[in-house]
């Protein structure tokens, strides 16, 4: 235990082995789980979810394996036997961070400088969004001090990720800049394919295939070459992982070339700097956190770049089920109008219609509008029907908006999505609040109720949201004149009921009662597929519901 780099963890040698099962040494090696005994003192588990709390990952498990641990060599044999260009562009990696773990910190860090050929990469710039942890502080400057190629810019003030990704930029001598997350590990090779696309298209924006690293055991989880997603989103402006399009696929002979993404998750990319300046870095009105990885997406395509998956650059990301810091929040929907205003279009509206039109103050985006237009950008119709012509179509749908109740007036359909973890409460009734959100529904022409990936269901004779998968268990037949949501499996009608803890929503004999009737919003019956309206005829003539 004393000869590696660990964390510091306060537990002796013997106290680290008692507590970790199976007989791997060292703790993760070639990024194997870690799992910990079942009966963990009671300042060890308190320790565990302290770390759960500020880091929204295991930082207990992340301190039992060494900053410098192995890896597999996950790549794809074709990727092996690749020759490079002797002559690749040079990189500098800018790391930001708020408040992250050591351990992994420094395991990212480590990462690039073990398995980055040395004379490539530069220098690694850490850029301190001004964290408030102790061990950041003299800890950090003692570490960056005797560490070579390893420079740190603290931030004065919170900027948040987009200004504090900006701050390193004078200070980068390197053709292109690599942007990595604080909790990932690079695995071997993955730093060539990067810089060999670059040199090969300057203009093209490049990401590598991003694995799993378990938030709760830190097991590396590497994708193979029939897992690859490309990069989407959908109409909250959220990102999300998409398949590859069956045709894109039948039309590719090498299943890890380089492949084009409408979007790219944005916290681990290569772009080349003259090619970012070109396009105006980010939007410095962005807050914070979130949808500077669809502003840079969006004008990358629009704006005469392209944006590629490379499958044969691995690198590894704890993927957080939650932002460990609240005013990420509120800044999110300021930053999603400002990325609506200036490259939408007319599509902006169907964001808009989510958030009940209600705008806020997203500040001034002119200097945005005006970049757009200097560099003579093309429109987002046109990356709707080039880039991503499989994104669904709001006005497809045979309804959108609210779903509410005529028997509780003010009482909405409301998707809980922070909880899907489990098939109770996902669904409830919430009083209406106008600004769309988890209260903005769809219904598709087939008859499924959504929240894009997720569709209404029927499991375990719970009402719970799941993923859309084409199931009988997800089609309800709505009938506008009768007011019933009917579904189409049991037969039974979605109805309101009361319980000693309150509303509830339930399935029942469908009967006339005003319990059993709902309004879903915009909704145009000519819409929906003809069997479906089949259906709905048929049963009102047999029922009258």
């Amino acid at each position: 235990w004393q000869l590696l780099p660990f964390a510091e963890t306060g537990l002796t040698d013997e106290e680290k082995d008692n507590i970790i099962k199976g007989d791997d040494y060292p703790p993760g090696v070639d990024g194997k789980p870690v799992h910990l005994v079942d009966d963990l003192r009671y300042y060890l588990r308190q320790d565990i979810h302290k770390g759960w709390r500020d880091h929204a990952f295991n930082r207990f498990v992340s301190d039992l394996i060494p900053e410098n641990r192995t890896l597999m060599d996950v790549r794809d044999p074709w990727c092996i036997g690749q020759n490079y260009t002797e002559d690749l562009p040079k990189v500098t990696v800018i790391i930001c961070f708020f408040d992250e773990a050591w351990s992994t910190l420094i395991r990212t860090v480590t990462s690039v400088l073990n398995r980055s050929p040395p004379h490539l990469l530069e220098q690694i710039i850490l850029v301190d969004d001004n964290s408030t942890m102790a061990h950041l502080k003299k800890k950090l400057d003692d570490y960056v001090r005797k560490t070579p190629k390893v420079k740190l810019i603290r931030a004065t003030r919170r900027e948040g990720i987009v200004r504090a990704r900006l701050l390193p930029i004078p200070h980068v001598k390197t053709p292109v800049i690599f942007y990595l997350d604080s909790h990932c590990e690079c695995a071997g090779g993955w730093l060539e394919p990067l810089l060999q696309r670059i040199k090969d298209n300057p203009t093209a924006v490049v990401s590598p295939v991003i694995d799993h690293i378990h938030e709760t055991t830190f097991e590396y989880i590497a994708q193979g070459a029939d897992d690859i997603r490309l990069g989407g989103f959908n109409w909250d402006l959220r990102f999300n992982w998409i398949g590859i399009p069956q045709d894109v696929l039948v039309k590719r002979t090498n299943p890890v070339a380089p492949i084009s993404t409408p979007t790219i998750a944005g916290g681990l990319f290569a772009i080349h700097l003259d090619f970012f300046k070109r396009i105006g870095y980010y939007d410095e009105g962005f807050e914070i956190w979130g949808a500077e990885n669809l502003e840079l997406s969006f004008k990358t395509w629009m704006c005469g770049g392209t944006l590629e998956i490379v499958p044969c650059s691995h690198v590894g990301h704890i993927f957080r089920k939650r932002v460990p810091y609240e005013e990420t929040i509120k800044s999110l929907k300021r930053n999603y109008v400002r990325l609506a205003t200036v490259w939408l279009d007319d599509y902006a509206k169907y964001y808009f219609e989510r958030i009940g039109n209600d705008k806020g103050d997203y500040g001034n985006v002119s200097s945005r509008i005006e970049l757009r237009k200097k560099l003579n950008c093309k429109s987002f119709k046109w990356y709707i029907e080039n880039v991503y012509p499989q994104l669904e179509m709001p006005d497809k749908f045979a309804a959108s908006g609210q779903i509410y109740s005529v028997s509780s007036p003010g009482i909405c359909l409301d998707a809980n999505t922070g909880s899907l973890d489990s098939f109770q409460d996902n669904v409830k009734l919430m009083p209406c609040h106008f600004e769309g959100g988890n209260q903005f529904w769809t219904y598709s022409k087939t008859g499924e109720i959504r929240r894009d990936q997720l569709c209404l269901d029927f499991l375990f004779n719970t009402i719970t949201l799941f993923f859309c998968r084409n199931s009988a268990s997800q089609i309800w037949l709505y009938n506008e004149k009768s007011q019933v949501i009917r579904h189409m499996q049991t037969e039974q009608c979605l109805s309101i009921a009361e319980f000693p803890e309150g509303l509830k929503i339930v399935l029942t004999k469908c009967t006339p009662s005003v319990s059993q009737k709902w309004v879903m919003e915009h909704f145009k019956y000519e819409r929906l597929e003809p069997q479906m309206q089949i259906g709905l005829t048929e049963y009102q003539k047999l029922t009258n519901l």
